[in-house]
């Protein structure tokens, strides 16, 4: 499945996060690490993670599309997690970077 190199340039965010309801053992740890560094006032945690990709295509939504497909084949297992896609288009400066 490889697409076309031509287009527009987007960076598009991958945010995983465990699905509610399954256990969040990283969550956990976090919480309880901020308990006993006083912060009391937090009452849950849930960790994820966020994968930026540069993605060429001929818009926002073909971009997010792609990443959506990323994310449902190899990102992010879907089973017992979620994940939300946001693309920004980018303005190369010619840096490379």
């Amino acid at each position: 499945m490889t697409a076309a190199v031509n287009g527009q340039v987007w960076e598009v965010r991958v945010t995983v996060m465990p699905k509610a309801g399954v256990n969040d053992p990283e969550g956990e740890a976090i919480l309880g690490g901020l308990r006993s560094l006083g912060y009391d006032q937090v009452d849950r945690v849930r960790a994820g993670r966020m994968i930026v990709l540069r993605v060429r295509a001929d818009s926002a939504e073909a971009a997010e599309r792609a990443a959506c497909s990323m994310a449902d084949r190899l990102l992010a297992n879907i089973v017992i997690e979620s994940y939300a896609v946001e693309a920004e288009q980018v303005f190369d400066n010619g840096s490379g970077q």
